[in-house]
C-alpha cells in the first residue's frame, strides 16, 4: 500500500533562518553527476542558482561536481576528479575520497541532484555531520524502468529510491508528474519545485536577425527549432520524419550534440551552444519550439522559449502538459510524426506571435529565478531552523 500524497506546501511569508554565528554564512552545496560540458537542464539549473544565489540572498553555495582532475574553488565550483563514461558524463571512483572532500567543505546543508552515487555519498555524509540534506529527483526514475521493464522494472525503482530518499529530510521534484510517482512510490516529505528562467537574457529582444540569411532561408518559412541532448528519449527522429510531412515551407533547426546524420534538406543541424545568451538570440530568431520527447519530467527548454516569446508545439505526455496549453502553443497525441505535423499546422492557423506574447506573459509571472528560487529557499528555511538555535539570520532576498 503506497502513503497518501504529502506534498509539502508552505506560505511563502516572511521566514527568519536560526544558524550559530551572524559572521557565518549557511553553506550550501549542491552535488550531482549530472554536470557534462554539453549537458542538459540540470546543469543549466544549478549554474543559473549558483548565481542567483549569490545575487540574491546571503548563503554561501558551492558546486560539487565531476571533474578531469580534482580542482576546485574557482567561481563557487568545486570538481573532483572521475573516470568519463559516455556523453561527456563522469563517475567518482574514490568514494571515501568524496566524502572526505565533502565534509572538509563544512556544510550546513547538502543538495543532491540525482539518485544514484552522489546521492548516496551525500545522504552520508549529512548523517555523519547531523545536517539536514534535500534530494532534488530531475528524473522519472519509476517511469523509465516501467517503460524498459515493464513492472517488475518500475517495482524495484521505487523500492531502490525510498531506500535512498528515505535517507533524505526533503525531496524536491520540479513537476506534479513526478511528485506524484514518488509518492505513489510510498515516498514521503515531497514538495514540488519549478525550474526557471532568466527572463532578461531569454527575451525576444536579443533575436538574431541574421540566423535566416546564414541558414538560406527566405523570409516566408516557418522555422521551427529543437534545442536539447538528442538522446534516445528526446526522439528528434520523430521531428525529421515531421519535417517531410510538413514539406515545403517549414525548416527544422536542430540545436545540439549528436552523432547522427541528417538526411533530410529540411533540417539544419547546428553544435551545442553552451553559451545561455547565444541560445537564446538563436531561439528568438525562430517561429516556434518543436518538441517530441514523451517523458520529460519538466520541458525547461520549452521555458526558455517561452520566455523568447515563441509557441511551443509537443506531445501532450510527461510533464510538458503542466506547461503547455492551446493558448501558448499546441500539445499533439503521443502517437508520431504525424499526429506532431498536424499540431504544428493548428499553431500557424493562428496567430504565431500572439501565441508567443502569451507565452512569455506566463513565464514571467509564474516561473522566473526570482520566483522559483525564492520559494526554494522558504524550503531550505524550514529545514535550517531545526538543528540550529539562539540567533537570527534572515537568508531570503530584500524586497
Amino acid at each position: 500500500m503506497t502513503s497518501p500524497k504529502r506534498h509539502t506546501t508552505l506560505k511563502y511569508s516572511s521566514i527568519v533562518f536560526v544558524t550559530a554565528k551572524l559572521s557565518v554564512k549557511p553553506h550550501l552545496i549542491d552535488a550531482t553527476l549530472f554536470f557534462s560540458p554539453t549537458s542538459g537542464g540540470v546543469r543549466r539549473y544549478l549554474l543559473a542558482k549558483h548565481e542567483w544565489l549569490n545575487q540574491h540572498s546571503k548563503l554561501r553555495h558551492t558546486l560539487f561536481v565531476p571533474g578531469p582532475h580534482d580542482r576546485g574553488g574557482k567561481g563557487g565550483i568545486i570538481e573532483f576528479g572521475s573516470p568519463l563514461l559516455r556523453a561527456g558524463y563522469r563517475c567518482p571512483v574514490r568514494l571515501r575520497a568524496l566524502r572526505r572532500a565533502l565534509t572538509e567543505l563544512r556544510p550546513g546543508l547538502l543538495e543532491a541532484a540525482d539518485p544514484y552515487l552522489m546521492g548516496w555519498q551525500v545522504a552520508a555524509v549529512a548523517r555523519r555531520l547531523q545536517v539536514p540534506c534535500i534530494a532534488f529527483c530531475h528524473s522519472d526514475i519509476i517511469g523509465l524502468a516501467e517503460h524498459r521493464l515493464g513492472q517488475v522494472g518500475g517495482t524495484v525503482a521505487a523500492r531502490y529510491l525510498r531506500s535512498l530518499y528515505g535517507r533524505f529530510d526533503l525531496v524536491l521534484a520540479p513537476s506534479a508528474l513526478v511528485a506524484n510517482r514518488l509518492s505513489d512510490a510510498g515516498i514521503e516529505d515531497v514538495a514540488i519545485q519549478p525550474l526557471g528562467v532568466d527572463p532578461n537574457i531569454f527575451s525576444p529582444l536579443h533575436r538574431d536577425p541574421h540566423l535566416r540569411a546564414r541558414l538560406g532561408l527566405s523570409p516566408d518559412i516557418r522555422l521551427l527549432v529543437f534545442a536539447g541532448r538528442c538522446a534516445p528519449e528526446k526522439n528528434v527522429n520523430d521531428l525529421i520524419v515531421m519535417t517531410k510531412l510538413l514539406g515545403k515551407g517549414y525548416h527544422l533547426l536542430i540545436i545540439g550534440s549528436a552523432p547522427d546524420p541528417v538526411a533530410n534538406q529540411y533540417v539544419t543541424r547546428l553544435g551545442y551552444l553552451g553559451s545561455p545568451a547565444a541560445l537564446a538570440a538563436t531561439l528568438s530568431a525562430c517561429d516556434a519550439l518543436v518538441h517530441a520527447g514523451r517523458q520529460e519530467t519538466f520541458g525547461l527548454v520549452a521555458l526558455e522559449a517561452m520566455a523568447c516569446g515563441l509557441p511551443v508545439i509537443a506531445y501532450a505526455a510527461g510533464a510538458m502538459p503542466e506547461l503547455i496549453d492551446s493558448t501558448v502553443g499546441e500539445l499533439a497525441p503521443p502517437t508520431g510524426p504525424l499526429a506532431l505535423a498536424d499540431a504544428v499546422r493548428r499553431a500557424f492557423e493562428k496567430d504565431t506571435a500572439h501565441s508567443g506574447r502569451l507565452a512569455r506573459e506566463r513565464v514571467l509571472q509564474r516561473y522566473t529565478w526570482d520566483i522559483t528560487l525564492s520559494k526554494q529557499l522558504h524550503h531550505y528555511a524550514r529545514l535550517l531552523h531545526q538543528p540550529l538555535t539562539k540567533t537570527t539570520l534572515n537568508l531570503l532576498p530584500a524586497t
